[in-house]
């Protein structure tokens, strides 16, 4: 990080109870959009780790040169610090944080839940990665942003007002890494789904629900756009992610 971090930005740590709760932010955006349900899973005595992955919450910048292995090394690192600490450990992702989320999962058959909010999981067409490959190749390094997708006028998400095309495919490439992992995501899985989303096809979550080996619960965030966790329906997020948790950790 060459530059400092955005107000709220800031990533969180809690050390509560033996149960704990991992939170991961999506794609150009930063804690911010997840500090809530941090909060809600402390609270309810959690152990908490709400880390801000490399390149997010300070500017463009510093997002240009990171990867999706980057993002993935982080939350690892990030879990493994939780999982040391606590006797169960819980998983909840936001877009790429639900990408993240399912990596985590799929590889940690010991994570005994797993939380999605209009997650990022679908494979993405070929057609539409190669048109980015290309426009990158042309010279053209950022598009316009994707972030603060949220119906409610009188909340923002302080996302990167552009996005960064090498990241992004890299983004893209990982979504494609992860599908042989949600088979092996056999914990109970929580879905919560807004039906109007500009970001992420509904779809992804329907992918999603039929992918996974275990149970499925399903939420609709029928007031929502993408950023649900900031939205009119962010109550609804945090008390249902909340409820899950605890049901599953016993």
């Amino acid at each position: 990080m060459t530059h400092p971090i955005i107000a709220g930005a800031e990533p969180w740590s809690h050390q509560g109870g033996s149960n704990g709760a991992l939170v991961l932010h999506g794609f150009t955006g930063n804690c911010n959009s997840m500090r809530g349900i941090a909060e809600a899973l402390a609270a309810a005595g959690f152990s908490v780790e709400l880390p801000l992955l490399p390149g997010h919450g300070t500017h463009i910048d510093d997002m240009l040169p990171t990867t999706f292995s980057d993002w993935s090394a982080h939350a690892e690192a990030s879990y493994q610090s939780l999982a040391a600490r606590c006797d169960k450990v819980v998983v909840a992702g936001l877009s790429m944080g639900g990408t993240l989320t399912a990596w985590i999962t799929g590889h940690h058959p010991e994570v005994v839940g797993a939380a999605f909010v209009n997650p990022a999981v679908e494979p993405q067409d070929a057609a539409l990665r190669a048109i980015l490959v290309e426009t990158l190749a042309a010279g053209t390094a950022v598009i316009n942003g994707i972030g603060s997708d949220i119906a409610d006028p009188a909340s923002t998400e302080t996302a990167y007002s552009e996005t960064p095309l090498a990241p992004l495919i890299t983004m893209f490439d990982g979504i494609g890494e992860i599908q042989p992992l949600l088979p092996k995501i056999v914990c109970p899985v929580i879905i919560l789904t807004s039906p109007q989303d500009h970001v992420v096809q509904p779809s992804a979550s329907d992918h999603l629900a039929v992918s996974v080996g275990g149970p499925v619960e399903r939420v609709s965030l029928d007031r929502s756009y993408h950023v649900a966790t900031l939205d009119y329906d962010r109550d609804l997020v945090e008390s249902s992610i909340v409820a899950f948790a605890q049901r599953v950790c016993g």
